[in-house]
């Protein structure tokens, strides 16, 4: 009987200890995402429920065509009309700047569709790019069709946009209206991008190889591009719909 009783005492403990297991997981909010670890570290810049921390580049409010829809921040084209507002469309989290870091979120792109995710950004400029680095974001399958041209490997999503290009064997982006998922880890030994959980390139920042590809790029007249250690994380508006959700990020 004593055997018995202990037997179903430790069952019930290991019930409690999965079920606590559980609970804490429903609790971090964080979504089981392939490659991501789940642990306290990560903090979200967009949950689905606020826009709270989040501006117009060179602005002081977030603009009109950005709004929460069915839990994503969403650029609204219909909301374009709408009242003026000081700064671009273009918007930081400005809440806060991250040095080094790992930022994970998921996207989706209408056909035709052009965005992009900028880090280590400072404002005063007159647009994002000629000061930060970025992770394209295009609708590869449709925008050369749509517009009747031809974009480089360094133009195409997953790209360090007009410094390096993703491998095409291992990239693999979903189509038009599908969520997507990217990953940019930085440090100043290496950066990676990630794309839909696989690894599709890497490079070391500031480094001989990254200053001779800006001086004879499309940066070798922003002496600024790329400088700075540290800066906001941005999301580009190309006036077409966009989609973001599950936007976090964890210091390094």
């Amino acid at each position: 009987m004593y055997i018995a009783e202990k037997h179903f005492t430790c069952f019930l403990l290991v019930v409690g200890l999965l079920s606590c297991k559980t609970d804490f997981k429903k609790t971090t909010g964080f979504p089981e995402v392939e490659g991501v670890p789940e642990t306290g570290e990560w903090t979200y810049l967009f949950d689905g429920t606020s826009t709270e921390g989040w501006r117009a580049y060179n602005g002081e409010s977030l603009p009109p065509e950005w709004v929460i829809k069915d839990g994503a921040l969403t650029f609204d084209i219909e909301k374009r009309t709408e009242a003026e507002h000081k700064g671009g469309k273009d918007i930081i989290y400005g809440a806060e700047e991250f040095e080094n870091f790992e930022l994970y979120l998921e996207w989706k792109l209408p056909q035709g569709g052009n965005s992009g995710i900028l880090y280590h950004l400072k404002e005063g400029f007159d647009s994002p790019p000629e000061v930060a680095p970025e992770y394209q974001l295009l609708d590869d399958l449709g925008w050369e069709k749509i517009n009747n041209a031809t974009l480089e490997k360094w133009q195409k999503t997953g790209a360090d946009y007009a410094m390096y290009a993703p491998d095409s064997a291992i990239k693999n982006v979903k189509p038009a209206g599908e969520w997507n998922t990217s990953r940019i880890r930085f440090t100043p030994q290496l950066v990676e991008h990630w794309l839909n959980g696989k690894k599709i390139l890497s490079f070391v920042p500031w480094s001989e190889d990254w200053q001779q590809r800006k001086a004879k790029g499309k940066w070798k007249d922003f002496p600024k591009y790329g400088t700075f250690k540290s800066g906001y994380i941005g999301l580009q508006d190309h006036d077409s719909p966009l989609w973001f959700k599950n936007i976090k990020i964890k210091r390094l």
